[in-house]
């Protein structure tokens, strides 16, 4: 039966086995590829970093707006005190008769006086039947008479101050042509009493009737 081998000899035996081993990789080339694959991971691992946790931001507070300061309402002073009448007289004051005042007349207001009636100038319309004017009596026309013509024309003038027509147009016809025309001749040959207003002559117009009326 053999002797179990002792502890000195199983360490001796175990690094020879290490030493061993280990030329054998690093002839093959092995150890070069577990330091590849080992160094990579480990640099790996010191640059990520873990993810930064997401800070959410507190959510805005609405906004108040700012309070109105109301100016403090100015309260209106304190009445004074009113002065009481004492009706017990002092004991040193002098006791008379206090005469009553004399009424005041009255006074009377001034009454606005009414204003005089502003007097209207008196007009005086010419006129065309004074005796001394000599007017002739409107031309009947022959051929109007023939045919029987008739009627009444008024023309109206416009009278200077010294009676002299200075216009004249016919107002009113007579529906003859032949009358209107004869009377419109006769009144700018008539002369006239020329209108007056407060005495005063002035150019006025004046409306002349002529009547043509066969007898």
């Amino acid at each position: 039966m053999s002797k179990p081998l002792s502890r000195n000899t199983l360490i001796v035996a175990s690094v020879l086995l290490f030493h061993g081993v280990a030329l054998w990789a690093l002839q093959t080339g092995l150890i070069q590829r577990v330091v590849e694959v080992l160094v990579p991971v480990q640099m790996l691992t010191e640059f990520i970093e873990p993810p930064k946790p997401r800070v959410i931001p507190p959510p805005a507070l609405p906004k108040v707006a700012p309070a109105v300061v109301r100016k403090a309402e100015t309260l209106p002073p304190p009445p004074m005190p009113l002065a009481i009448a004492d009706p017990t007289p002092a004991p040193q004051a002098p006791v008379g008769v206090v005469a009553a005042p004399k009424a005041l007349a009255s006074i009377t207001a001034p009454v606005a006086a009414t204003p005089a009636p502003v007097a209207v100038p008196k007009v005086a319309l010419p006129s065309s039947d004074a005796d001394y004017l000599q007017n002739p009596k409107p031309a009947y026309p022959a051929m109007s008479k023939r045919l029987g013509e008739q009627g009444k024309v008024v023309v109206r003038v416009l009278i200077g101050v010294d009676g002299v027509v200075q216009k004249a147009e016919i107002y009113q016809s007579s529906g003859f042509e032949r009358l209107d025309q004869a009377a419109l001749m006769t009144a700018q040959r008539w002369r006239y009493v020329p209108g007056k207003r407060g005495g005063v002559a002035e150019a006025m117009w004046f409306n002349v009737p002529i009547n043509f009326v066969l007898e």
